[in-house]
């Protein structure tokens, strides 16, 4: 088995290849290769929007076009069920063949679009290529940090009136479990991967002991793209209805192969939290020192800082 990184990693019994993925030479590295499984994506909220958009795409673009020059017969890439959308209508759960409904827009899902974009320009251009595309629900697991992992550290659980989402979890042990069944070529084309089942808002918030705060739609979105557009928050408010929108997927392809998650929701989600314990945020802005002491007071205190924030930044701007 060959690992390839810009550095020496720490997983034993592996044959290390130091190379960045980006690097045209990558080609010449993995012409022994049967099998390649591509998880260089950076999903950090604290990498600029727009260089984190240039390196997954590079990456994902290179990957591709490499195995395609070194006659690699497989490569298994992983996005996210994100691209499917999240919205009040959605179905529960998504089949697996439904539409890309996301929005393009410059966060993470935006990133995955583009990739997503690619391998179906690959599979055209390269018709002996076989591409498998792992789509995870919401990932839990050490080291997650995502728009969803970090509204678990709000005091509160933020709902818009009219709707309650549906929460369905991939913790990171099911996805690699779920990863070698590609790599094996026991499951092809689009795969999603998540918990059986998912969790209603009220098993939620008595398993986490948060309570929801409602907010009108147009109050929570606007809010927040304001609060992006000032550089106040990390992701754009399009990622936002990945909190309060639903976005369950059906595992059908997995189930068939005989997959079986070993992580059911309430265990990913308790993990969750226990790893985010010393952690505050607000609409996925994590907070420190006296910001954290003022959440602690509650979410109404929180919306009002926010509220602040943005008069201050505007105030600031105009001088």
């Amino acid at each position: 088995m060959v690992a390839i990184d810009d550095q020496r990693g720490d997983v034993p019994d592996v044959t290390w290849r130091v190379l960045d993925i980006r690097d045209p030479l990558l080609a010449n590295r993995i012409s022994d290769v049967d099998v390649l499984v591509h998880l260089g994506t950076d999903i950090s909220l604290d990498t600029d929007a727009s260089e984190r958009r240039r390196y997954n795409v590079r990456a994902a673009q290179t990957v591709l076009t490499a195995c395609a020059a070194a006659r690699v017969r497989r490569v298994v890439l992983v996005t996210s069920a994100m691209v499917y959308g999240a919205a009040a209508d959605n179905p529960v759960p998504l089949p697996e063949d439904s539409p890309v409904a996301a929005e393009p827009d410059t966060g993470i899902v935006g990133d995955y679009l583009e990739i997503e974009a690619l391998v179906r320009r690959s599979l055209r251009s390269h018709p002996g290529l076989e591409v498998t595309v792992m789509r995870p629900a919401a990932l839990v697991g050490q080291g997650i940090d995502t728009v969803v992992t970090r509204h678990f550290e709000a005091p509160r659980l933020l709902v818009v009136k009219g709707s309650l989402p549906r929460w369905q979890f991939c913790h990171v042990d099911d996805l690699v479990s779920a990863l070698e069944l590609a790599a094996l070529g026991q499951v092809g084309g689009v795969v999603a991967v998540g918990s059986d089942g998912w969790l209603e808002t009220d098993q939620v918030e008595e398993l986490s002991g948060l309570r929801r705060f409602e907010l009108p739609a147009g109050l929570t979105f606007g809010t927040a793209e304001r609060l992006h557009r000032l550089g106040i928050t990390p992701a754009p408010a399009t990622d936002l209805h990945y909190v309060v929108y639903p976005w369950v997927v059906d595992c059908a392809a997995l189930r068939e192969a005989g997959w079986k998650p070993i992580w059911a929701n309430d265990a990913a989600l308790q993990e969750l939290l226990e790893l985010r314990e010393g952690r505050h945020a607000v609409v996925g802005r994590r907070l420190s020192g006296k910001e954290a002491t003022i959440t602690a007071a509650g979410a109404t205190v929180a919306v009002i800082g926010t509220a602040a924030i943005v008069r201050a930044a505007r105030r600031k701007k105009r001088v």
